[in-house]
């Protein structure tokens, strides 16, 4: 996609600069200087990072009332078990939440039910490196601090609106822990991006987790292998966008921790080999 086809495609999307370097993790004068001409030659990842949210099919519009897959408006269900069909998107509640069906994974963000999908082996696997390495560091530290994954309740808010399930999370006040579910705003919340997930961790949990006082938010992309960085604790704080090649230092743990992407890469390289040489 060149830039003339990402111009259009920016138009047809609707996206304004600011939403377009939200969502891509590309610093917003670096956006507008491309779109605005003033850059004639963008550096090529750049240009990555920007095609891959311009390629994306847009996320449906959020109040969209939430159906099964296969649901037929015929198709009788036990009212216990679906009850959430009685109720506008925008509207549910954690108590909705917690008596949806056990065999669904769903999260629940401003009163809207999100549907997710089972993640990828990929996506686990990620997830899973992040946390041996956050869990080693911590425990060898003899630190207060408390490494969890997925799936593990948060009820970020305190309210009755939103209940979510990052891939991983650091919490630094036990305080908020509770049997049920972590009770508050985690310090540190890592999204590996799916594509049935992007769109919603890309603009609408960033929000979230911004509002509700997470400190540090990593988003990993495992197609275009970048990590973006948020610092949520300063809002004029641009974010840093990291390859698979490099080294990123936790801040939430004075930058002690650092998460070599490029171990972690080895670790999953033979997905990526299978998928190169057309191996299912």
């Amino acid at each position: 996609m060149n830039i003339e086809e990402m111009k259009q495609r920016k138009k047809e999307l609707g996206y304004s600069n600011a939403q377009l370097a939200e969502l891509s993790g590309v610093p917003l004068g670096t956006v507008q200087k491309i779109f605005s001409g003033a850059t004639t030659a963008p550096r090529h990842e750049t240009l990555r990072l920007l095609e891959g949210v311009l390629s994306e099919t847009p996320a449906p519009p959020p109040r969209q009332v939430y159906r099964p897959m296969g649901w037929k408006e015929s198709m009788r269900v036990k009212e216990s078990e679906f009850t959430y069909f009685a109720k506008k998107q925008g509207e549910y509640t954690v108590d909705d939440y917690y008596h949806l069906p056990k065999d669904k994974r769903f999260e629940l963000i401003d009163g809207v039910l999100y549907d997710m999908s089972a993640p990828s082996s990929l996506h686990q696997l990620i997830g899973g490196y992040i946390h041996a390495q956050l869990f080693n560091h911590i425990m060898g530290k003899k630190g207060a601090c408390l490494p969890m994954i997925a799936p593990v309740d948060v009820q970020l808010d305190r309210d009755d609106k939103t209940m979510v399930q990052p891939d991983v999370l650091i919490v630094c006040s036990r305080d908020i822990v509770i049997r049920r579910c972590v009770y508050g705003a985690p310090d540190f919340i890592v999204e590996v991006l799916s594509p049935s997930t992007k769109n919603k961790d890309r603009y609408v949990k960033l929000h979230k987790y911004s509002s509700a006082g997470v400190r540090e938010y990593w988003m990993i992309d495992p197609n275009l292998q970048k990590v973006v960085v948020y610092n949520l604790q300063d809002e004029d704080a641009v974010p840093a966008v990291y390859g698979f090649d490099q080294q990123i230092p936790v801040q939430v743990l004075g930058g002690e921790c650092v998460i070599d992407f490029r171990e972690m890469y080895e670790y999953v390289r033979f997905i990526y080999d299978r998928e190169d040489s057309g191996e299912e």
